[in-house]
């Protein structure tokens, strides 16, 4: 049996690495199905797309205008990543997204369920990015990442209490600064 080991550095608001998961999951179960007695393990790494988010979020669109040169510039951008985002099978809804989140939290939440249910783990990340641009809900408040964990099969009052708590934020801010370090 081999075995390979993926490590993906990414934020759960970034529209490229939802689309660069979906297309890592085309090429994981392309590889299985090639090599039957192979063993795939993804880790998730953090990474802070906007570091400087505050705490509680800010208003999205306002962010993105300023970001990308108003509301012409934003729009050819947010077209840009549907085309791309259209092959992976992702519909990008970006209109409904109303805050910009700190993504402190879901990397923490990401980390903890890699520990807790590997499997499963992936199973949220894509829940995390759905929330995000699918469905427009704010992955940096802890009762809605409660919710979506809860939907992947995990305690929710696990999860509740863990979130609640400050367990391995400085590790994950290292983590993430140790990315930037590497150029990522």
């Amino acid at each position: 049996m081999s075995a390979m080991q993926i490590d993906v550095v990414s934020d759960v608001v970034c529209p490229w690495c939802f689309i660069g998961k979906r297309h890592l999951d085309k090429a994981i179960a392309q590889w299985r199905a090639e090599h039957p007695d192979s063993e795939v393990t993804v880790t998730w790494r953090p990474f802070f797309l906007n570091p400087d988010t505050p705490e509680a979020g800010e208003p999205y669109r306002p962010f993105l205008e300023k970001k990308f040169g108003g509301p012409q510039g934003l729009a050819e951008i947010w077209q840009r990543v549907r085309d791309a985002g259209r092959p992976a099978g992702i519909d990008f809804a970006f209109e409904k997204i109303e805050l910009r989140a700190n993504t402190l939290a879901a990397h923490r939440l990401i980390h903890w369920a890699q520990k807790v249910d590997p499997t499963k783990a992936t199973t949220l990340v894509e829940a995390l990015f759905a929330a995000q641009f699918l469905e427009g809900r704010h992955v940096g408040d802890r009762a809605i990442l409660t919710d979506i964990a809860a939907g992947c099969g995990f305690d929710a009052s696990d999860v509740k209490a863990y979130l609640d708590g400050g367990e391995n934020a400085e590790d994950i801010k290292y983590d993430a600064e140790e990315s930037r370090r590497m150029g990522i």
